[in-house]
């Protein structure tokens, strides 16, 4: 019997806009044999992107980047209020409010997204070696499978801690073995992460020698500057980000703006995108990210979405006068209304749930590519980009000693936001204005949570922010309730959860 390795390809957008039409319509080619991958050059391409096409995981069920992603990461946090009506969406509720336990429905659904997408990653990676590919093209394409299995450990391991290590393909009679079915340490997830994106390192291309939107060298080096900044690995932080840095091959893109918009797609600034696109079934997209942050209309109008993820009062009052970086980030509705960039006029306050919206998620449907399904809103998610690269070499600088770079590098991003030069002097109160750097130029994109638990200071926040928010608990969520059951009670609980 053939065996049969499950795929869902994922359509590459490849042009500069990472938005794209024909190429899109393509018939899914579902299955493909084991035999074929021996044989066929093309379906080793084609399970590696069924890998990135996982990112468009949403809606109410596993989600990797949808609704319940934007709850874990971003409605948690002090940069965001859950938003909608006051009672819709009693899940989020929980989270925002600090009530959630281990059977919240986004913490569950979190946890499964990710390791589903930690399986198909799994898969392409057991069965790329069988490929006919020369050497560096396979290890290129495994390289990509790699930094994103990575990237999948890193958003599971800033979310719940030690987890389950899988980093193959169980074999049937190991499913129930110890080694599925209990957590490993936090130490050891990072030890896979930092594994895997080291791999890609040392085997993808630069940007510009691949396709647009497959994984680069640099957004390896990015992440995984990223990942020991969390571990407090400076001199590694420091090394890989100027390792980006001194490629040439990144930059500000000069409107801010404009990053999150079309034409910002896989710009001069961009390290790392979910891609999405239009095709003949409208689904090339990342399910309920857009649409369920759009702008909630109450009466008089076709609005836009489902009104979370509101950005806060105090998010807005944390930006300096004269930051372009606000109007940017948030959508302010004034009593009469608001005209947003694409010419769209918000009717009023009264004629929407909420006072504010979170523009880096908003998709002009007259001015940039969309097919009539709202669900699927064909918006690139940004996960890294040169800005946040050159704020992780700042922060690395100074924690190494090392102020001038540092001050240079902060520098640069407050130029572009209209700001003068910071006026931070010594290495503690720099510390603060990189992380308050961090919070304006990084808002709303999924981090500031975790930020705040890295630096050791999310309990004094949250609960400045009238948050009820528990230290040495908080800090992680739950294991959820149902894979502690699947785990004959294997799996143990985050601390204050039992």
């Amino acid at each position: 019997m053939k065996k049969l390795i499950i795929i869902i390809p994922v359509i590459f957008l490849l042009v500069s806009s990472g938005c794209g039409r024909g190429f899109l319509d393509v018939p899914p080619q579902g299955r493909v044999t084991e035999e074929e991958i021996r044989t066929n050059p093309n379906a080793a391409t084609d399970l590696v992107n069924g890998v990135y096409n996982i990112m468009w995981l949403g809606g109410f069920g596993p989600d990797v980047h949808g609704l319940q992603f934007v709850v874990i990461t971003s409605i948690v946090s002090d940069d965001a209020d859950k938003g909608s009506t006051p009672q819709d969406y009693g899940p989020a509720l929980e989270i925002d409010n600090f009530t959630y336990g281990p059977s919240n429905q986004n913490v569950q659904n979190f946890w499964t997204g990710y390791y589903q997408a930690i399986a198909r990653a799994n898969q392409a990676l057991d069965k790329l070696p069988l490929s006919p590919l020369e050497e560096v093209e396979k290890n290129r394409l495994i390289g990509e499978v790699r930094f994103l299995r990575g990237y999948f450990y890193f958003n599971l391991v800033r979310t719940f801690g030690g987890v389950p290590k899988i980093d193959k393909v169980p074999l049937p009679e190991d499913a129930n073995s110890d080694s599925v079915q209990t957590r490993a340490s936090a130490d050891d997830i990072y030890a896979l992460i930092i594994s895997d994106l080291q791999f890609a390192v040392d085997h993808v291309p630069e940007k510009g020698a691949t396709p647009v939107g497959r994984v680069t060298k640099g957004a390896a080096q990015g992440m995984l500057a990223k990942v020991h900044m969390y571990r407090k690995n400076w001199q590694q932080a420091f090394d890989l980000s100027q390792a980006v840095i001194n490629s040439g091959l990144y930059d500000t893109l000069s409107s801010y703006a404009n990053i999150w918009r079309t034409q910002g797609a896989n710009s001069i600034e961009s390290i790392f995108e979910v891609q999405t696109g239009t095709n003949a079934a409208c689904d090339a997209a990342i399910q309920l990210y857009a649409n369920s942050q759009g702008i909630r209309a109450r009466t008089g109008w076709t609005d836009f979405g489902f009104g979370f993820n509101n950005p806060t009062a105090d998010l807005a009052a944390a930006y300096e006068p004269g930051d372009k970086r606000k109007d940017a980030t948030i959508i302010t509705i004034q009593p009469n209304g608001t005209v947003l960039w694409d010419g769209f006029r918000v009717p009023s306050r009264d004629s929407v749930e909420n006072d504010r919206y979170n523009y880096k998620a908003y998709h002009s449907r007259t001015q940039e590519p969309y097919c009539n399904n709202p669900d699927r809103t064909p918006k690139n998610l940004r996960v890294l980009r040169y800005g946040e690269v050159l704020l992780i070499y700042a922060e690395a600088a100074n924690e190494l000693g090392n102020t001038g770079e540092a001050i240079a590098k902060l520098n640069i991003i407050r130029r572009r936001a209209g700001l003068p030069n910071t006026t931070a002097s010594g290495q503690a109160d720099l510390r603060q204005a990189i992380w308050n750097e961090r919070r304006v130029e990084l808002a709303m994109e999924h981090d500031r949570f975790w930020d705040l638990v890295r630096q050791g200071r999310a309990g004094q926040v949250m609960r400045a922010h009238g948050k009820n928010f528990v230290d040495g608990k908080h800090e992680l969520f739950p294991i959820p309730q149902e894979q502690i059951l699947l785990s004959n009670n294997r799996l143990t609980q985050n601390p204050g959860y039992n």
